[in-house]
Parts: structure tokens; C-alpha cells; sequence
């Protein structure tokens, strides 16, 4: 059976999303289709989207690991496992000051074996949320399974 296409509109067409007069942020989609999304852990997610965020149009940016540390509220070694994931996954470069978000690599297959954790349940029930509400989304789940009893995984 065929699905019938859902036409897109803007809600707001005064508040269309463009490019800022200042700096360059952008995600681009294929992180969520191409399974990044669903094989990177929670910090590293956090971490990737803060530097595209800070991120100037070549991809670079210098925030020092205290300050992010902070911003994010992870810890020292919480902030360095995210980095090395984010390394590994070829997204971002690290020279220290210097971070550099990578254009994404090639064609990444999704597979139910990859996923290294559940995605977060949206509070919306599957709709659009603000990067604000999907931060505090991660921090509310980090908080939950650091309170958890430590299972065999960790």
C-alpha cells in the first residue's frame, strides 16, 4: 500500500531557519540517516552537536576542554571517551586547542548490530524538538543510568 505524501509546509514562514549573518551552524541530516546517530553514545552526540554549533564555516573551533566541559557537563575523561568516538567515527579532527568538524563520511549502512544505545524517547511523541529540549533530553536519560545499578555492559 502506498503512502500518501505529506506535502511540507512552513508552520511560520516569518521564522524560516537560515543561514546566521554571524558564524555557521548546521546539521546536516545524513547524521541521523546514515546511523550516527544510533552509534554514537550520548556524549559524544552532545559533544558533536556543540562544536558544529560553535563551529565556524571551515568546520573549526578552539574551546578549551574546561570550558566545554562545563557548557556540557561532563567531566574530563567523559569529555575525552567523546572525543576519541567522535575521532574514530571520522567526524571531527583534534589538535589541541583546535577542533575541526569533518564534512560526514561516506555512506554509513544502519544496522540493528551498530546501535551502542536506544535513541532518546522524544516528550513530544516522535515530533520536532528544539536543540535546547534534546540537550536537556540526553542530560535527564545520563542522569537516569547514573543513578542505575551498574550492569555487565558498562
Amino acid at each position: 500500500m502506498k503512502r500518501a505524501r505529506i506535502e511540507k509546509r512552513p508552520i511560520d514562514p516569518e521564522r524560516l531557519r537560515r543561514l546566521p549573518p554571524e558564524g555557521f551552524s548546521w546539521i546536516d541530516r545524513r547524521f541521523v540517516r546514515h546511523g550516527f546517530l544510533e552509534a554514537l553514545p550520548r556524549d559524544a552526540i552532545l559533544l558533536y552537536f556543540f562544536l558544529v554549533a560553535v563551529a565556524d564555516a571551515e568546520g573549526l573551533s578552539f574551546y578549551s576542554d574546561p570550558t566545554a566541559s562545563r557548557l556540557l557537563e561532563l567531566d574530563r575523561e567523559e569529555l575525552s571517551r567523546a572525543r576519541a568516538r567522535l575521532i574514530a567515527a571520522e567526524l571531527i579532527l583534534y589538535r589541541q586547542p583546535l577542533y575541526q568538524v569533518l564534512a560526514l563520511p561516506a555512506l554509513r549502512r544502519r544496522s540493528s548490530s551498530t546501535a551502542s544505545r536506544s535513541s532518546p524517547a522524544s516528550p513530544r511523541g516522535g515530533e520536532a524538538m528544539s536543540i535546547a529540549e534534546f540537550f536537556a533530553t540526553l542530560r535527564r536519560e545520563a542522569s537516569a543510568a547514573d543513578t542505575a545499578p551498574a550492569s555487565p555492559e558498562r
